[in-house]
């Protein structure tokens, strides 16, 4: 959820960044009194996301600055829509500009990616299951809330936030315990009787022999990752609902709807945020350049 404080807190800090002694140009340049509206205008189809972290960069530039959203996150526009209009000071509004268009760029970039993927896997899960599009925490250091915000505007479901939100258990934690001669599904169960009831344990598995102690020690997710697709339907059925079956691993736009059908209820796909491109948004300024001296 993209609270208050923390649009403030992060937008603050990118435009601190871009401006930490303020806008040369812009002072040197334009009158005080100058005044500007401007439009945020799609170059290229796509699904918004970011409409308040774009409003937020002019606010704390000028409170006075007034914004208006045309299109709401996980909307869908296309080329040469004007998805949002700015009005105010021409000094705050260019100040902005461009830590406004990053985070809605970025963000759009990654809703549009996203529902690109949810629209492969629709209908492709066995005897039309739906199959859901997961986010991972391969996110950008800092922006993962807004990042997580764009996925599920493009119609994606969030994964765990963070390591303190669920147990999940990699490969290199069962490499550990593998060499420490420690029995998994014993482990497992052990770590169970001390967490709290609401805690989710996912373990991740790359061979089929692993599943029957995940199962056994009482995994609530297990996920498959980089299994072939044979083996991934193998590894549904071997799950056989005792625990949601999850795919990792090798997941793109070409094979995803494949992923989808072998049963497994969740993809989750770093590339909706680690690979996503920029969408291709562009500010529109028109200048009134204020009362003039004659």
């Amino acid at each position: 959820m993209l609270t208050s404080a923390l649009l403030t807190r992060v937008v603050g800090a990118a435009l601190e960044e871009d401006a930490p002694w303020g806008d040369l140009t812009s002072t040197a340049l334009l009158p005080a009194d100058a005044t500007a509206t401007a439009d945020l205008v799609a170059r290229e189809p796509g699904v918004l996301a970011g409409g308040d972290v774009f409003a937020e960069a002019f606010m704390l530039t000028d409170p006075a600055t007034v914004v208006d959203l045309h299109v709401a996150d996980g909307d869908a526009f296309a080329a040469g829509d004007v998805l949002a209009t700015v009005t105010g000071s021409a000094r705050s509004l260019l100040t902005a500009e461009r830590v406004a268009l990053n985070f809605t760029q970025r963000l759009s970039g990654i809703a549009t990616l996203t529902a690109a993927y949810v629209a492969a896997v629709e209908g492709a899960g066995p005897d039309g299951k739906r199959v859901r599009i997961a986010d991972t925490r391969k996110t950008t250091p800092g922006l993962r809330a807004f990042e997580r915000h764009a996925v599920l505007a493009g119609g994606g479901r969030n994964h765990r936030f963070s390591l303190s939100d669920a147990v999940m258990a990699k490969d290199n934690h069962l490499a550990v315990l593998s060499r420490g001669g420690r029995d998994l599904a014993t482990a497992l169960r052990n770590a169970i009787e001390t967490l709290p009831h609401t805690t989710h344990v996912v373990v991740e598995v790359d061979r089929l022999d692993q599943i029957p102690a995940v199962l056994e020690g009482g995994a609530h997710t297990v996920l498959l990752d980089n299994f072939s697709l044979e083996d991934l339907r193998t590894g549904v059925a071997l799950i056989d609902g005792r625990a949601t079956a999850e795919a990792s691993g090798g997941v793109n736009l070409d094979t995803v709807r494949a992923i989808a059908g072998t049963g497994v209820d969740v993809i989750s796909v770093g590339a909706l945020t680690h690979s996503a491109r920029a969408l291709d948004l562009g500010l529109d300024v028109r200048i009134d350049a204020g009362p003039r001296n004659d």
